[in-house]
């Protein structure tokens, strides 16, 4: 089967050569089409630069990163980036700029909006919504989009725990609705992870310590025995 993502010895240096900071080294993996990633290790240890880096937001200090030609994708991040413009408007505007007529480009806008329980919402001023609001609308930008594959880093992070059920379930439902759907999400909640992830990628210093489906990740005797530092980290005891 073909990848949807392929890493060959990917790394990715911050600054000048004498300064840089290495955020990944060496990183070599797969992602297959329906697959259910979840990007697991402290903070720092790269798991945004890698979702960075399968967006192509961020450019490989060497090695390759190839992925499936035509591929559509969406991306969504811990602060949503929402316009000063309408709610409607702030997702109508990404299909617009996709080919859309305006007009069409309004109401698949409020068909989204429907689809996270907001159509309510659409003429008010994207900003001034609460925190759950605005990735929720984030959510309907990007299923709009109809991508194939949702990366995500940290989205229930800065919510409260309403607002975190709301948006997982969404996020649920989304990658629910086609067998193909892509999702590669960064999370530091590991109930998360136990609920909506098939495989779990570990990161440590920019490195890939791990990488295991998640009934393994969770089971202690293989962590302990294979991978002791992603078992601390699991249990809450990493230095």
């Amino acid at each position: 089967m073909t990848p949807v993502y392929a890493l060959d010895k990917a790394s990715v240096h911050f600054g000048q050569s004498t300064r840089s900071v290495r955020a990944l080294s060496d990183i070599s993996l797969q992602i297959h089409a329906g697959e259910r990633v979840a990007l697991v290790g402290a903070n720092g240890c790269g798991k945004s630069t890698l979702l960075r880096l399968l967006h192509g937001l961020t450019q490989p200090s060497s090695g390759q990163v190839l992925s499936e030609p035509g591929m559509r994708q969406a991306m969504l991040f811990q602060k949503p980036h929402l316009m000063r413009l309408s709610v409607q408007a702030n997702i109508a505007l990404g299909l617009w700029l996709r080919g859309l007529p305006w007009r069409q480009a309004r109401g698949q806008a409020l068909e989204a909006l429907a689809r996270v329980g907001l159509l309510g919402l659409a003429q008010r001023n994207a900003r001034q919504l609460s925190g759950g609001q605005q990735q929720r609308v984030a959510m309907a930008r990007a299923w709009a989009l109809q991508p194939q594959v949702l990366l995500l880093d940290e989205p229930t992070a800065s919510l409260d725990p309403h607002a975190k059920r709301e948006v997982e379930s969404l996020i649920e439902e989304f990658a629910s609705a086609s067998a193909a759907m892509t999702l590669v999400f960064a999370s530091h909640n590991l109930g998360q992870v136990k609920r909506l992830a098939s495989r779990v990628i570990y990161l440590e210093q920019g490195l890939v310590l791990a990488d295991l489906p998640v009934a393994d990740f969770f089971s202690g005797s293989l962590l302990q025995r294979q991978y002791p530092a992603a078992q601390l980290f699991v249990k809450g005891e990493l230095v």
